[in-house]
């Protein structure tokens, strides 16, 4: 299982062929005796996606006989990096990551390197760092056009209607995602901020000034609260961009808070990702307006069989071979397609589709 490190340039070079994809915190191992160890390093167990992701990889790579070693930083960045320190000294034959700081990881990914140990990184494309080997994801920048997609319809802009009031939020700056996201949203929002159909009366719209650290919810309540009281005397938010549900709950919070979502003053079009169940109650309540779906049973599928074809000799199937650049080279990629979800068809996509059950939702 060993001595593949070598092999990977060459596996890359013949993966820029475009391929479809085929239907398809403490170490917890699965007991799979066949095959080589998977080590996996998820972000925390705070986020109900992480949870799922860390479940979905294991059974997937013991379904392929595979032992895995599962690790969670907690979103702590110095944690993660000690973990995967250990997986490597543990000699496992595989990497999968999902940073929590995506330019944190580059000196314990040169100990994985010369240990031979092939990285995929997961969800959150690793900055700076020759040591990674391939990126498995969903199209990030749909995500955002997604969620801008949704703005734009329900605020009638295309009609002609306007001005609305909007404010803008971002996930966290030290996830390669976020801007992404921002950027595929803001492509599409831009005009209508430019023609004043769309305004922003905290003047916030740089990158650096939406951001949220760790994605974390309690602190967009913080910024929310902040913007309403210091921007809102007398008007209303009529659209919130959010870029997360854990986000797009703080940003409720707030609003709640601050009276909407009352008779008379109506909680604005509030967009999210990840289909949390928290979230997708929500929308069926009628409060958050919009997740965008990422089926990351699919993603934990990907991921799998991409260390089984590396461990395999085999070439790993990607579809982007050029845009995920992590500012040393390119990294082979395989994107999966998002989907918008909100109340109408909410039952087709995720009950239908096997995410949630009926009675999950209740």
């Amino acid at each position: 299982m060993r001595n593949r490190r070598a092999a990977l340039a060459t596996l890359a070079g013949a993966a820029s062929l475009v391929l479809p994809l085929s239907a398809c915190g403490q170490t917890s191992e699965s007991n799979s005796p066949e095959g080589g160890t998977i080590g996996i390093a998820m972000p925390t167990r705070a986020s109900e996606r992480w949870l799922t992701d860390g479940k979905t990889i294991v059974d997937e790579l013991k379904a392929k006989g595979y032992q895995s070693k599962l690790v969670y930083g907690e979103d702590d960045p110095k944690t993660q990096a000690a973990q995967i320190e250990n997986l490597v000294k543990q000699r496992v034959d595989a990497l999968i990551i999902a940073a929590i700081d995506n330019r944190s990881l580059n000196d314990v990914l040169k100990q994985a390197a010369a240990a031979d140990i092939p990285v995929i990184s997961y969800d959150r494309l690793i900055l700076g760092t020759q040591d990674v080997d391939y990126y498995v994801s969903f199209d990030n920048e749909q995500v955002g056009r997604l969620q801008a997609f949704y703005i734009i319809d329900k605020l009638g802009l295309d009609d002609g209607k306007g001005p609305f009031n909007i404010e803008l939020f971002a996930g966290s700056p030290d996830d390669n995602n976020t801007a992404y996201f921002y950027e595929g949203a803001m492509h599409l929002l831009q005009p209508y901020l430019d023609s004043k159909q769309l305004v922003v009366q905290s003047g916030q719209t740089a990158l650096k000034q939406v951001t949220t650290l760790r994605w974390d919810g309690p602190t967009a309540q913080k910024r929310m609260t902040d913007i309403l009281a210091e921007s809102y005397g007398g008007r209303d938010v009529d659209a919130v961009l959010s870029p997360y549900d854990g986000i797009s709950i703080g940003v409720l919070s707030a609003l709640k808070s601050a009276g909407y979502g009352s008779a008379g003053k109506p909680l604005p079009v509030i967009t999210g990702q990840d289909a949390e169940l928290a979230s997708v109650k929500s929308i069926i309540a009628g409060e958050q307006s919009q997740t965008v779906y990422k089926d990351i049973r699919q993603l934990g599928e990907v991921a799998a069989d991409m260390a089984d074809e590396i461990l395999n000799g085999r070439t790993p199937r990607i579809n982007n071979r050029r845009t995920y650049k992590n500012g040393v080279k390119a990294v082979p990629a395989f994107l999966l397609q998002p989907t918008s979800v909100d109340k109408t068809n909410y039952d087709y996509v995720l009950v239908a589709g096997g995410y949630y059950t009926a009675a999950e939702l209740k």
